[in-house]
């Protein structure tokens, strides 16, 4: 076996510079690299390794000088959800406040499920220096750090207090990054000292390695229970959430919705999912939907929920979708989240359940009138935005007229992009999104 002599921090660098991911199905598509590069605060514990390391392999591995470590976190969660999570980018900070200011950025991230490497420096493995600048010390534990503030919030965590771990680790960490299932934050650890400690790795570890997502298909059974609740639907609902857009289904949803005549309600993370012009769009869903999505969701007879954990700001805390008579049908990958709420699950990839389910159904489609009685609610609720977004000289603004004005002047390509506090909800209700890509709210934690 043939091997590279590297130091630690090398070895991690060099690693993620050759992971790929290829985008599309078609086999001709170039598969493009994981990481965007690494946004990056240098300081005691992460400047004399990880630094050194970055440094060298600037041209294909960029690193972003940022100016705050929680909003350089922000950042790069936004870029992996702007890239429906195939895409991400590394943080690295120092070991002690440089570290702690990106756990609630972490929380945020693993709430919204979305992917970030975060590799705060720590302090010396060795204990040799102890005690060093920023760091914690416990009076019964010496093992722990400032990073152990990770492990609640990360999907993956570890500390490399061994160079040759990292054998094991990154590839741990690129499939947890890349899951599904388990797609989140991930934290490792890495001590000042192990940075700069060589190794001889083994060089096949340096070989460009192209990964593709698992797209699970539902099983028969739950893919046939389904398939008749909805045959025998009188007032059908889909409910489209993050996961719509993680699939890459939101073109398919849009197609269809539209074949099946079945109105589409949206939740925050799913806003976007189609285009707000489009026949089958009734807005958003929940404390702060559309009343058109509302009245729709507490007169559907089965509502099927794509990609979406229904928290409670969607389900009304519980009494949208609970009421008697009601078949509430949850597709999604993760079967923790299929179960919620006593749902029939339909455990899959909502691109290729969606095609499974689209192949089977044929030409079956809602009732015209349940279809034509959903785009009478949707123009009633516009008909209502457009009066609360007008133009209102005489007196101060709200936020519903401000939400008008920006958006009668923004142009389809741009990207709305909000924090917590009120105007998430007025945005869930008012915006009009273009398409997929086009509103960034990350709610779930709500975050400032």
């Amino acid at each position: 076996m043939t091997t590279i002599r590297l130091t630690a921090a090398q070895a991690m660098i060099r690693y993620l510079s050759q992971q790929y991911i290829q985008l599309d199905e078609q086999p001709e598509s170039q598969p493009v690299p994981i990481f965007a590069g690494a946004f990056a605060i240098f300081g005691h514990g992460n400047v004399a390794g990880l630094g050194e390391a970055l440094y060298q392999a600037q041209e294909t591995f960029p690193t972003y000088r940022a100016h705050n470590e929680q909003g350089m976190a922000h950042a790069a969660i936004a870029y992996a959800k702007s890239n429906q999570r195939n895409r991400m980018m590394m943080c690295t900070s120092s070991i002690g406040p440089g570290a702690t200011n990106m756990v609630t950025a972490a929380a945020l991230a693993h709430a919204n499920r979305l992917p970030v490497l975060f590799v705060p420096g720590d302090t010396f493995a060795n204990r040799k220096p102890d005690p060093v600048l920023q760091q914690i010390e416990d009076f019964s534990d010496p093992t722990i750090s400032a990073n152990d503030c990770f492990k609640p919030v990360s999907r993956y965590f570890d500390r490399i207090t061994r160079p040759e771990q990292l054998i094991h680790s990154l590839p741990v960490a690129i499939k947890t990054l890349l899951d599904s299932v388990n797609c989140g934050p991930v934290t490792l650890a890495f001590p000042q000292d192990i940075q700069a400690e060589a190794f001889d790795y083994p060089s096949y570890m340096f070989e460009k390695h192209v990964h593709r997502i698992r797209r699970v298909r539902a099983e028969d059974y739950e893919l046939n229970t389904v398939l008749n609740l909805l045959k025998e639907a009188v007032n059908p609902l889909i409910i489209a959430g993050g996961g719509v857009l993680y699939s890459g289904a939101a073109p398919l949803l849009a197609d269809f919705a539209l074949k099946h005549k079945i109105p589409v309600a949206e939740t925050q993370a799913g806003k976007g999912c189609l285009p707000w012009t489009h026949p089958c769009a009734v807005g958003g869903i929940g404390v702060t939907g559309s009343e058109a999505a509302n009245v729709l969701a507490s007169e559907a007879d089965v509502v099927v929920a794509i990609g979406t954990r229904l928290q409670d700001f969607t389900t009304e805390s519980r009494t949208l979708l609970e009421k008697p008579n009601k078949q509430l049908v949850q597709l999604n990958v993760a079967e923790f989240d299929a179960i919620k709420h006593s749902a029939i699950p339909l455990v899959g990839d909502a691109k290729a359940v969606l095609k499974q389910l689209t192949a089977s159904l044929g030409n079956w489609a809602a009732p015209q009138k349940w279809f034509d009685y959903a785009h009478h609610l949707d123009q009633k609720w516009q008909v209502t935005y457009n009066k609360l977004t007008a133009m209102n000289t005489a007196s101060l603004p709200s936020d519903a007229q401000v939400l008008g004005a920006v958006k009668r002047t923004s142009d389809k390509s741009d990207v709305v992009v909000c924090a917590a506090g009120g105007l998430p909800g007025e945005l869930h209700k008012l915006w009009r999104a273009e398409g997929p890509g086009s509103y960034h709210v990350e709610y779930g934690f709500s975050c400032m």
